[in-house]
């Protein structure tokens, strides 16, 4: 493996870790700048969200759901078992599982596949798909209108 191959590595398992440390922490600004002003995003609700201010609505909608008075207290997401394919020095996919913890225990699970593309000297995203696998009966995502993921 080369040099740069390894750097891009590095700098994409970053970005899906940076993607849940400014999401949980609602620095949504952060969290979209890691985003292709062209990349789309689909949390299995059937729509596909394109374009970053299409893709702020997610987060937006997700923040006003927790800060609801019957919502979690706070999201934390886990991420594991990523999965990296390196295509060439500017474009790679990956996949990986979540896990979304509240104040209340384990709230859903589910993948990620992403699809990632260098951007000046910054890995972003280009797509990114949401699968929720499982939801806790009763939980905050199991509640939610469609049931969607982030």
């Amino acid at each position: 493996m080369e040099a740069w191959e390894l750097d891009a590595r590095e700098q994409i398992r970053d970005l899906v870790a940076a993607y849940n440390a400014h999401g949980d922490r609602g620095r949504f600004d952060e969290l979209l700048a890691l985003f292709a002003d062209d990349a789309s995003m689909d949390i299995g609700d059937g729509v596909t969200y394109e374009g970053v201010d299409a893709i702020r609505s997610i987060f937006t909608d997700t923040r006003n759901s927790v800060v609801d008075a019957d919502g979690p207290k706070f999201l934390q997401h886990h991420t594991s078992g990523l999965l990296l394919a390196v295509a060439d020095r500017e474009h790679a996919t990956g996949h990986a599982y979540f896990t979304v913890m509240t104040d209340q225990g384990i709230d859903h699970w589910g993948r990620y596949q992403d699809a990632y593309r260098l951007v000046g000297d910054a890995w972003q995203f280009a797509s990114r798909r949401v699968r929720t696998d499982g939801r806790t009966p009763g939980g905050w995502a199991d509640l939610r209108v469609g049931g969607g993921g982030t």
